[in-house]
Order: C-alpha cells, then structure tokens, then sequence
C-alpha cells in the first residue's frame, strides 16, 4: 500500500511529464493499433473513396478527442471559461494559452496515425485507384469495349488481390499510388516538423514578458483548483469525522462515560488533541448550509488576486502606537509612572 501511495504521490508531483508519457503511449498505440488493423477495402464505387478517406480522418479525430478527454487541464479550461466574473477578471490570453497547451499535446497522436496511414499506403490505394489510368501501365486493351460505369468498377477492384484478373496491371498501379502516398507522407511529416520547429524558434520573437505571465497564470490557475479540491476534501474528512464523534455520543453517552472513567487519562488527552485538531480543520464551518454557500460563493465571485496583509499590518501598527503612545505619555519600554495611592482608614467601636 506504501508502494502504491508513493507512486501517486510521484505522479502528482510529476504530472507534467506523467502526461507526456500518457501521449507518447497513445501515440504508439495508433501505430500499433493500424498494424494489428485488418485493411478490407470495399472494392466498390460507391464507397471505396469514402471508406479509405475515412480510415485516414475519422480515427485521427477519435485519437485528438482522446487526448482532450486525457487531458485534466480541460475542465480547468471549461470552468475559467464559463466562470462568472465576480471579483477576478478573465484574461482570454491565459485561456488561448491553455487550449492551445492542450491542442499541441493532443495532435501527437493523430499526427502519428496520419503518418503511418500514408506511409503503409493502402487507404490511398483504395481511395483514388479509380481515378488511375490505366493505358499509362502499358495495357490497352483492358478497357476496350467497356462502359464508364464498367470501367469503374473494374477499377474499383485494383485494391482487391483475388477480384482482379490482371495482376501485372494491378501491381503497378498499387505501387504507383502507394508511391504517391508515401511521398504525401513524407510531406505530412516534413509540414508538422517545420511547423513545431517555427513554433519554437519565433515564439521567443515576441514580448517574452507576456507569454511568462500567460504561462505563470495558467499554472496558477491549475494548482488553485487543486489546492480547493484538497482543502474541501480534508474539510469534508474533518467534518465527517466530527459528525460521526457528535452522532455516537448524543447515541451512546452513558456507555461512552463508563469507558472514560476506565480508560487512562492518556487516552483522554490524545482524544482531546485529536478532537481539537478536527475542529481546526473545520475553519469555522460547521453547517450545510455554510458549506453550500462558501462553494457557490467560490464559482460566483472567486477573490480577487490581490494579497492583503491587513491582519499583520494592523498588528504592527497597534505596536507601534502602543509604544508612540506609552513614550508620549511618559511610559518608556517597561517603566511606568508610579500611580498615585489611595488610603482608606477604617475603624471599629467598641460597642
């Protein structure tokens, strides 16, 4: 259990890179998943270029979704987004920084997917081999007497080994495509690693100084919320704690007494420690309704970001004017003047 405590301690120390790791297993996961994917093509008209179009987008959207649900910073995103105003305003930079945190992140996968889909070729073939022609392969005679909707269908089976006959034909075209695909591949990749390259290279071209107070704020903003969440749990454990304490002894005070008057007084003083320790953790909220109304207080109107020290100020002011005041007054750093005395005289008859 120790074992276990320490690595989710590691990781929510660590979670910048823990998430690092998290995309680049997904991002294996896609190459996996494409080879252990058994292509079919339909081998028809009507839907051979939809179906490997498909194969090339729809599972690059389902892995960039993934990433966003992955992600722990989107509901930090959604929140600082549709959050009243209240007492903090929003800035839209720190919310362009952090969707566009999150959006890079999320590409990797689909990029890969994209990368090795191209690469392997097979989507192309199966997409565009109907628009090949088939005279530049050196057989005329193929498509002699045939129809266009005939011609299109014998093309549509290009990708299918056991549906066309003429396999000299379909091998060169099938290398032809995937020719092509490959070089779109190549294309693709060389696109996304300039892109990240210029990413990094004119980033620091612009006011440094902004982009360190979007970043900062971001990262204020993400460990806000997990520090609220901590201190709601440790107040929500507190408060269970008590009302459990409260609840068994309001039930059972005759049997608890008998059990104080055996135990030690020990025990009593470490229950007492204890007990005290929990009210303490409570910060003065003892109530539903008290709770309710700090939490919508949070989401309605969050403090402003502006740290004030008028307890400590105040403090160190009442010391000083005590000490202004004590020396105006002829009082100086323990020496005071001495008072005048009254004396009372009494007396007693003998009666």
């Amino acid at each position: 259990m120790d074992k276990f405590r320490m690595m989710f301690q590691f990781l929510q120390s660590n979670q910048e890179s823990f998430m690092n790791g998290i995309w680049g297993i997904m991002a294996l996961a896609s190459a996996q998943m494409y080879s252990a994917f058994e292509f079919t093509c339909p081998c028809m008209p009507e839907y051979n270029y939809t179906y490997g179009i498909g194969l090339l987008i729809i599972p690059s959207v389902w892995f960039f979704l993934i990433g966003f649900v992955l992600s722990n910073k989107v509901s930090v995103l959604t929140e600082e987004w549709k959050r009243p105003t209240g007492e903090r305003s929003k800035d839209p930079a720190i919310l362009r920084y952090m969707f566009c945190s999150i959006t890079q992140r999320s590409l990797i996968a689909p990029a890969v997917w994209v990368s090795v889909t191209l690469m392997d070729g097979k989507s192309f073939i199966c997409a565009f081999s109907m628009t090949l022609d088939i005279d530049k392969f050196g057989n005329y005679s193929l498509l002699t007497g045939m129809s266009e909707m005939e011609k299109l269908r014998l093309l549509a089976r290009i990708p299918c080994k056991d549906l066309f006959e003429n396999q000299e034909v379909r091998v060169a075209a099938s290398r032809y495509i995937k020719c092509i695909s490959q070089a779109c591949g190549w294309m693709f990749l060389l696109m996304m690693t300039l892109s990240a390259f210029l990413i990094r290279a004119i980033r620091p071209c612009f006011t440094q100084a902004a982009f360190l107070k979007t970043k900062y704020w971001s990262h204020y903003i993400d460990i806000e919320r997990k520090m609220f969440d901590d201190t709601c749990k440790e107040h929500a454990k507190s408060f269970a704690k008590v009302c459990i304490h409260q609840y068994f002894e309001n039930i059972s005070g005759e049997m608890r007494s008998m059990h104080n008057r055996s135990s030690k007084d020990g025990s009593d003083d470490d229950d007492e420690d204890n007990k005290t320790s929990d009210e303490d953790r409570l910060l003065g909220i003892r109530a539903q309704d008290d709770m309710n109304k700090v939490l919508w207080n949070w989401h309605t109107s969050k403090p402003a970001l502006a740290l004030r020290k008028e307890q400590m100020e105040g403090e160190d002011n009442g010391k000083w004017n005590r000490e202004d005041n004590g020396e105006a007054n002829g009082f100086a750093k323990g020496h005071t003047h001495d008072v005048e005395k009254r004396e009372w005289a009494v007396y007693y008859s003998k009666v």
